[in-house]
């Protein structure tokens, strides 16, 4: 287990700029715009040697009217009460303001090693308008630039000495479940219910989850990572950067993401937008579940279940073989049958079949149907086998494969899913030269 290391402040003193440095990886929004931070967010990064788990917070501002702020200030109790050591981070060009004092208040009651550090601190100047600082009555601190990470050297030398010695637990690679959606659709809210405590920030306000977030999930003896993702708005709407990073990182998500959660709201049905990640996720081959949330909001007959389901399938020919589960997140209505649905999907999609069994159930159905005939040549299939990749694809091997359309490789596809089921799925079928 690595330690964890929490990074609070009051917004803009640059702690996303630190965050994105010591994880080296562009991962948290980093814009002038102040409390674009808005969830904690989570990272990995290494010093000699020694891992610690990185949180950069929302920014901190005490009794403020703004929904987020008050939000925010949640994050920070939450991230000093999960943290082994924790940086503050103030700026040298504003000085000591209210807000620092709130929350050097808050930190000096807490019983854990506390970084206290001076950003933008790029000359000698700076320097010197640096010592104000001591009147937060936190002791030492530390002066950096995290725009070109001059003086960062000293601070986590002292960081690494600092933080408690944990066992090392070798970590496996976990499935990852991507949540993605439109924005508003209830995907933060999905999770938060599922794990049961407020990790993500949920207000009325869509786009309030900007970032993707991991986060560790273990149920029905199967672990992996759920991933909560920006939602992902049309492209005219993406008016600010912060959209446009959100959007690259759902799209990054559904990348690196084994199964694809599409979160919906009943209430909007399969639109535009949700058919566009659908076959986002399609195109990348990973395992999909469409989950439809708000269902108590609609109303409904007897009928309603089967018919909003031929809806949705409908648009989605011909990759119809989805499981479609209507969920309330408020209710807790059958998210769990969403999880061990996803799970059952991730298996589909991991599922390797002998070729001998391949070879026993497949040919004696082309016998009885083979491909029809092309400028009087006849396609005749010899064999069949799955190929060694992370999705179900399937190699044909015949003696014209030009000749094989896409009608009949798709109704080779259907046998493959009556037979050996590949529900949530995406299939490929190769012809291939005998």
């Amino acid at each position: 287990m690595s330690n964890i290391v929490a990074i609070v402040g009051r917004p803009n003193v640059g702690k996303s700029t630190f965050f994105n440095r010591l994880i080296q990886r562009r991962e948290a929004i980093v814009d002038a715009v102040s409390g674009v931070t808005r969830d904690r967010h989570y990272g990995k990064s290494d010093w000699n040697g020694k891992e610690f788990s990185l949180i950069d917070t929302g920014g901190y501002v005490l009794g403020s009217d703004d929904v987020f702020e008050a939000e925010i200030d949640k994050q920070v109790e939450l991230a000093i009460d999960e943290a082994d050591a924790i940086i503050f981070m103030v700026d040298v060009e504003d000085g000591v303001t209210g807000m620092d004092e709130d929350v050097a208040e808050l930190l000096r009651k807490v019983n854990k090693p506390v970084f206290l550090v001076v950003n933008k601190v790029d000359n000698g100047t700076r320097a010197k308008d640096a010592v104000e600082f001591y009147s937060l009555g936190l002791g030492e601190y530390y002066t950096i630039a995290s725009i070109n990470g001059s003086g960062t050297g000293e601070l986590l030398d002292a960081l690494i000495e600092a933080l408690p010695e944990k066992e090392e637990v070798v970590e496996e690679i976990l499935p990852r479940f991507a949540v993605v959606g439109r924005p508003n659709a209830g995907k933060s809210s999905f999770i938060n219910a599922l794990i049961g405590e407020n990790r993500y920030i949920v207000t009325d306000v869509a786009g309030t989850t900007r970032d993707s977030i991991d986060t560790k999930y273990n149920r029905f003896g199967f672990e992996f990572n759920l991933v909560d993702t920006a939602g992902i708005r049309r492209k005219s709407k993406v008016k600010e950067d912060l959209e446009f990073y959100s959007v690259m990182r759902s799209v990054r998500a559904i990348e690196h993401s084994d199964v694809c959660l599409i979160v919906l709201d009943a209430t909007r049905g399969f639109d535009g937008q949700v058919q566009n990640i659908f076959w986002l996720a399609e195109r990348n081959r990973k395992g999909i579940v469409i989950l439809v949330n708000k269902w108590d909001l609609v109303e409904k007959d007897h009928k309603s279940v089967k018919e909003y389901e031929k809806a949705i399938k409908k648009q989605m020919e011909p990759f119809t073989d989805v499981p479609v589960i209507f969920i309330s997140v408020l209710t807790k209505q059958r998210i769990f049958k969403a999880i061990e649905t996803a799970v059952e999907v991730y298996k589909n999609r991991t599922k390797k079949i002998k070729t001998s069994k391949l070879n026993e159930v497949m040919l004696p159905i082309i016998e009885g149907y083979g491909p029809p005939a092309y400028k009087a040549k006849y396609v005749k299939i010899k064999y069949v086998m799955q190929l060694p990749t992370p999705q179900p694809q399937f190699a044909f091997f015949c003696n014209l494969p030009q000749y094989v359309k896409d009608p009949y490789k798709r109704f080779l596809e259907n046998k493959l899913r009556e037979n050996f089921d590949f529900t949530g799925v995406p299939v490929s079928v190769y012809m291939r030269k005998k």
